[in-house]
């Protein structure tokens, strides 16, 4: 059974000229990301794999996640079409059991949304949900998920 874990990127800064995809986390930001970690370990939620989006915040939060599994950076993240990112994780083989998916609103809340119905009115920066499908990696279609958790920083 295919979990996912779809987590938004942690708060970033937005330094004056910099552009959208170097910007870096901010403190609170790398506050966050070391706490959704904590999170993933207390509730043995680790990824077998992970695909994050090739900006600079994602790959922060990842750090900041101090997790031990293989990454694929994927610009097709960071273009963020949430059928894009759909058709990516189709794409994943049949025996990979639980994936963290770091991305960028609005196509992660679009994401979590289209796939379980659920994740409320927004997807703050470092929510973190859990999606558990029947079937394989194939047979992720709009509704198919199970929303089994939604963690937040503040709570």
């Amino acid at each position: 059974m295919p979990t996912l874990i779809v987590l938004r990127h942690a708060k970033a800064a937005s330094p004056l000229g910099t552009p959208d995809i170097e910007r870096p986390l901010a403190g609170r930001g790398r506050t966050d990301a070391a706490r959704v970690g904590e999170e993933l370990r207390t509730a043995s939620r680790l990824p077998d794999r992970v695909i994050c989006s090739t900006a600079l915040r994602t790959r922060q939060t990842l750090d900041g996640l101090a997790l031990d599994a293989p990454v694929d950076f994927e610009s097709r993240v960071y273009d963020n079409d949430a059928e894009e990112i759909l058709g990516l994780l189709r794409e994943q083989p049949d025996d990979l059991g639980t994936l963290l998916l770091v991305g960028h609103n609005p196509s992660m809340h679009q994401l979590v949304f289209g796939l379980t119905g659920g994740a409320g009115d927004h997807f703050p920066t470092a929510a973190t949900a859990v999606i558990e499908f029947d079937g394989t990696w194939t047979d992720l279609w709009p509704g198919s998920g199970r929303l089994v958790s939604l963690w937040t920083p503040g709570g």
